[in-house]
């Protein structure tokens, strides 16, 4: 059964859209920084350890929001790795085990394209897709990913 929400069902389509390349983006950044947890050592070891698990617990409850704000928009959440790596607006780096300021580069590079994305997403659903529930729900990922964005900037400091 569809929800009645006031928004149209079109519109209802394009922001579960919207929303599911924002769950892509999520998962990719959730397993970078995980593989970077793991393989983390050096100068800074624990600290950055600790950093690294800190952003993915609460990238992996971010994961949890979208795919059931998805639901409460009457959509179905994917799933699948494969899924997220065709609609992540992310790079991977197979194979690659950076360094630890190479780490923290390109995480701090990840979550400002997020940062960009969700500008743009919260800007269509208040402009275009008269969503201003998503519109503010995404305003909270944003300012989360702003903060995390900002303590990965001043290690590079």
């Amino acid at each position: 059964m569809q929800p009645h929400l006031g928004i149209s069902e079109k519109n209802l389509k394009s922001v579960n859209s919207l929303l599911t390349a924002g769950l892509a983006n999520e998962a990719v950044l959730y397993t970078k920084t995980r593989k970077f947890h793991w393989n983390v050592s050096g100068e800074s070891f624990m600290e950055l350890h600790l950093l690294f698990e800190k952003q993915y617990k609460e990238l992996e409850e971010a994961i949890d929001e979208i795919a059931e704000r998805i639901g409460k928009l009457g959509g179905k959440t994917i799933g699948t790795m494969q899924e997220f790596l065709e609609l992540t607006h992310l790079k991977e780096s197979p194979g690659k085990y950076s360094t630890r300021k190479e780490m923290i580069k390109e995480l701090l590079d990840d979550h400002e394209t997020i940062i960009k994305q969700l500008r743009k997403d919260i800007d269509e659903c208040t402009d275009k897709l008269e969503d201003a529930g998503t519109a503010d729900f995404l305003t909270g990922l944003m300012e989360d990913h702003e903060t995390n964005a900002w303590k990965l900037r001043r290690y590079l400091d």
